[in-house]
């Protein structure tokens, strides 16, 4: 049977029984499990406490918008490399069923921040044009579309060693570096406004976001993993310095948009700790792809993690029944 690339031509038929790859399916179905949609989500609250005068302070209306801005545009740059690219290189009919799945995710995303934005009265110019105006967020989307680029080439090829190394390099900037530490300090923000009940509607939507997250970084992992071990000639000591030095630049990346997005600290959640969560975050993104930790820190947030282990069938913060399945409701 072929690999997990370099397989059939992309206008076959995915055939995709039996099967050669069963974590692949089981991601998918982990993803149809967690399915939800943003109008799901009471904003009631959420609106209330925006227009309240004095109801939220300019830092915490600042880091609020600048995950807005940041995210807003992410998720859909995601949906481009995963449509545009990715998908055209993945041959493996079951791979590339998941890969359908997160891309709807990545719309769903998407139509998150439209219906927050629509929800709050914000104005989408700024929001959307964060990246260009806002240097930090900027720097942070021209860093993922230049670490990206090889798969964008319409003339690029999976074929051969170092076209293969070229392929797993741009796979580790899009599922390590840009879903697996470019979302993270925003999810530690947002959610930790989230736990102390403000802006509770779009901290919900961002739980979710964030679970859809981690079976997309789960994916992600055992793709890079399984390209390797099946060419494990690319898996070179240089090769793999230039990944962890990506995912290190990566970091400090992430750690100034926090300093920018957060200057100050609010409600008790301090720049610092969100810079050290980016670097826990880090160590087990190379770990899961067989680098070497950098920092060896340990997790400020271990609440982070509940949220994204917790099943769907219950919110976190509150009890409110969420679960879908076969069209009706699992109480």
């Amino acid at each position: 049977m072929a690999g997990i690339i370099n397989g059939a031509s992309t206008t076959d038929p995915n055939k995709i029984l039996p099967m050669k790859y069963p974590w692949a399916r089981t991601h998918y179905k982990k993803g149809v499990a967690n399915n939800w949609v943003p109008e799901e989500v009471s904003m009631q609250q959420d609106v209330e406490l925006w227009k309240k005068a004095g109801g939220l302070s300019e830092d915490e209306r600042r880091m609020i918008m600048w995950n807005l801005g940041f995210f807003s545009t992410a998720e859909s740059l995601t949906a481009n490399n995963l449509v545009l690219a990715i998908y055209r290189h993945i041959t493996n009919p079951e791979a590339r069923q998941y890969l359908l799945r997160q891309a709807y995710e990545e719309a769903v995303h998407t139509d998150t921040f439209i219906y927050s934005c629509d929800t709050l009265g914000l104005d989408p110019d700024e929001i959307y044009n964060m990246y260009l105006t806002i240097p930090s967020i900027k720097e942070k989307d021209d860093f993922v579309v230049n670490i990206t680029k090889s798969v964008f080439d319409p003339n690029f090829t999976t074929e051969g060693t170092e076209n293969i190394q070229k392929f797993v390099h741009d796979l580790v900037g899009f599922y390590v570096i840009m879903e697996g530490i470019f979302f993270y300090a925003g999810f530690a923000m947002m959610l930790s406004m989230l736990r102390k009940n403000r802006m509770v509607g779009v901290g919900e939507q961002f739980q979710f976001i964030l679970r859809d997250e981690s079976v997309h970084l789960a994916f992600g992992a055992d793709l890079i993993n399984t390209i390797v071990a099946e060419n494990p000639a690319i898996w070179t000591p240089e090769f793999k310095q230039t990944l962890v030095n990506n995912i290190k630049k990566g970091v400090e990346l992430e750690k100034k948009y926090a300093d920018d997005a957060l200057p100050r600290g609010v409600l008790g959640l301090a720049p610092a700790s969100v810079k050290q969560y980016v670097e826990h975050v880090a160590d087990r993104r190379l770990e899961r792809i067989g680098l070497e930790r950098q920092y060896h820190v340990d997790n400020p947030f271990p609440w982070m993690s509940e949220i994204a282990d917790m099943p769907k069938e219950k919110n976190f913060f509150e009890t409110r029944v969420t679960e879908y399945k076969t069209g009706e409701l699992d109480w």
